[in-house]
């Protein structure tokens, strides 16, 4: 199969049905390394720049891409779904990568690799979920709006909620929706790979309890978390990178 490339850490464009996604392919040896990132973030940040240079460094396939409305991809993020982040993540898995994969999720990302996981367990050697966010469209947002809140989203279609990184986030009723078409915890016991989950005890946005959730219904016996005390949700500390470094580390030597 001839495979689009990308000089490493320099994005091309690849036209999808659904509209054109920016990706950065760097060749080398199986298993791949795949990488997902979180809600309104994308691809250039701290977690993905390191395991690009980490895979660089040992010769590693590696493939990581925004997904559309974000970063350097194309569309209009009031139009953005899990739905269509999974059809962009399925694409780069299809046509961008060759064998088995391990995926690495950050936050949203982790939900999109668990999602990955069941629709094609053939390509799943492995997932790494950072502060992994399945379900979040409800359980973080949804769940916990005011009757205020909730009266706004049904009157406008969307809402904003101011962000602690800086700017805010916009849902949309549409994303709401979506989400709950691709719930996946009570699906977790039909993922057999191996999983590690690396979360922060110090997370604002996703409960580290959720994690021990998430390992306890995940249908495989090779479940390991790692909880970082004083780590918040980025994890994005050198000590934190370290960590998901060691952990990638393992998977890739496994027999």
């Amino acid at each position: 199969m001839n495979l689009p490339l990308a000089p490493a850490f320099s994005h091309e464009l690849i036209t999808t049905p659904h509209g054109r996604i920016a990706y950065v392919r760097q060749n080398g040896r199986d298993p791949g390394v795949m990488f997902l990132h979180g809600f309104n973030s994308d691809m250039q940040g701290g977690k993905a720049t390191a395991l690009a240079e980490y895979c660089a460094a040992r010769d590693q396939a590696f493939v990581r891409f925004d997904c559309r409305a974000h970063g350097q991809s194309e569309g209009a993020f009031e139009d953005f779904t899990i739905g269509g982040a999974l059809e962009d993540a399925l694409y780069v898995l299809d046509h961008l990568t060759e064998g088995p994969q391990i995926l690495v999720g950050s936050s949203m990302g982790g939900w999109l690799a668990f999602l990955l996981a069941l629709v094609r367990p053939e390509r799943v050697r492995a997932i790494i979920g950072l502060a992994p966010a399945p379900d979040f469209t409800d359980q973080i947002y949804f769940d916990d709006f005011n009757d205020a809140q909730r009266a706004e989203l049904d009157a406008k279609g969307h809402i904003r909620l101011p962000s602690q990184y800086g700017g805010e986030y916009l849902i949309t009723q549409n994303l709401i929706t979506d989400g709950r078409r691709h719930f996946v915890m009570d699906r977790l016991g039909d993922i057999t790979c191996p999983l590690r989950i690396i979360h922060g005890q110090e997370d604002a946005d996703v409960k580290w309890e959720q994690s021990l959730e998430v390992a306890k219904r995940w249908g495989g016996n090779d479940v390991q978390v790692s909880l970082i005390k004083a780590g918040n949700h980025r994890l994005s500390e050198p000590s934190d990178l370290l960590l998901l470094r060691h952990t990638l580390s393992q998977l890739l030597e496994a027999p």
